[in-house]
C-alpha cells in the first residue's frame, strides 16, 4: 500500500487510532505481538464420576452411560431462498444442545433485530468472552468500540444497510462454563447458525477476525488450516459459499498489540477493494 496518503485516507486512519504512517526507521524498537492471536488456554474438565470400590465376591457395577446431547432442533439447512426468520433463529440458538459448548453456559450469544437490514459487511469474531456472554451480543466493550471505529473508517456501521451496513457475530454462540478453545467438530456444528445469518443478511464480503473464525470459514479450502498461522492467511482473498473472505486480527488482539493496527488497516483496504470490484461477487 502506498504511503502517499490523501486527506481522506488520513482521516480514516485516525478513526482507527493509527498514528504510524511510515515503516519504522532503522534502530526503532520492533512492534510487539506475533502474527497469530494468542489462543486461550484450554482447561481440562473435571472427571465425570469417581470410581466405586468393589467388595470381594460382589458383581462390579456397570459403568455409567452419559447420554448424548439431543439433536439440534429444528434442523438448520440454510439456503438463500428459505432462511429462518430472526426470531426462529434466536430461539434455535437459545435451545441448542448440539455440542459440548452448551454445557454450563449462562446465555447464548446472538442478538439481531427482527428487521435487521441487508448489510454488505459481515464481521465474524472469535468465541464469546465473558462480557459478550453477559450482554448477549458480539463485539462489546473496548473491542466493540475499536470495531466500530474500524467500520467507520471504511464508511460502514453496525445497523446500517447496503454498502454502509455491517453485521457482527461470533463464530460460535456459546461460552462453556469452563473456558476452553472450541474443537473442530464444535466449530462445524455451530456453522449451521452462521449459514442462517448469512442467508438473512446477504453480505457481499466477510471479514474473519481471529484464528477460530478463519479456521471455521476456510477449513474446506485451506489444507491443514489449524496449523496455519493467522498471518499467513492475510493479504489474500479467500471464499466461503462464494462470498469473498478477508482474514484479519480480532479487535481484542489489536488492543494488546497496537503495532499491528497498521496491518489491520491494510486488511481493510484489501476488503474495500474486493467489495468494490464488480467481478468479485460472482467468484
Amino acid at each position: 500500500m502506498s504511503l502517499d496518503l490523501d486527506a481522506r485516507q488520513r482521516a480514516m486512519l485516525l478513526e482507527m487510532d493509527i498514528r504510524i504512517w511510515q515503516h519504522p526507521a532503522v534502530g526503532e524498537p520492533p512492534g510487539a505481538g506475533s502474527a497469530a492471536a494468542t489462543p486461550r488456554l484450554a482447561t481440562k474438565p473435571p472427571a465425570l464420576s469417581q470410581a466405586t470400590p468393589v467388595t470381594a465376591g460382589a458383581r462390579p457395577p456397570s459403568p455409567t452411560r452419559i447420554p448424548a446431547p439431543p439433536a439440534l432442533q429444528p434442523r438448520l439447512e440454510a439456503t438463500d431462498d428459505l432462511p429462518m426468520g430472526w426470531d426462529a433463529l434466536s430461539q434455535a440458538v437459545l435451545e441448542c444442545q448440539a455440542c459440548g459448548l452448551c454445557a454450563g453456559r449462562k446465555a447464548a450469544v446472538l442478538r439481531a433485530a427482527p428487521d435487521q437490514p441487508q448489510a454488505d459487511w459481515l464481521v465474524v469474531g472469535e468465541p464469546p468472552d465473558e462480557l459478550e456472554e453477559r450482554e448477549g451480543r458480539a463485539f462489546v466493550g473496548a473491542a466493540g468500540q475499536l470495531l466500530d471505529n474500524m467500520l467507520k473508517a471504511v464508511g460502514a456501521n453496525r445497523g446500517g444497510t447496503g454498502r454502509m451496513g455491517a453485521y457482527a457475530t461470533n463464530i460460535v454462540k456459546c461460552r462453556p462454563a469452563i473456558p476452553r478453545n472450541p474443537e473442530s467438530d464444535e466449530l462445524a456444528t455451530c456453522q449451521a447458525f452462521l449459514r442462517q445469518e448469512i442467508a438473512l443478511v446477504k453480505p457481499k464480503l466477510i471479514l474473519a477476525t481471529g484464528r477460530f473464525a478463519a479456521q471455521s470459514l476456510l477449513h474446506h479450502s485451506v489444507p491443514h488450516i489449524a496449523r496455519v498461522p493467522l498471518g499467513k492467511l492475510r493479504a489474500q482473498v479467500h471464499h466461503f459459499q462464494g462470498i469473498p473472505v478477508i482474514v484479519s486480527y480480532h479487535p481484542t488482539y489489536l488492543l494488546r498489540n497496537q503495532a499491528d493496527k497498521a496491518k489491520a488497516w491494510a486488511d481493510l483496504c484489501l476488503a474495500m477493494a474486493t467489495l468494490d470490484a464488480p467481478a468479485t461477487h460472482n467468484s
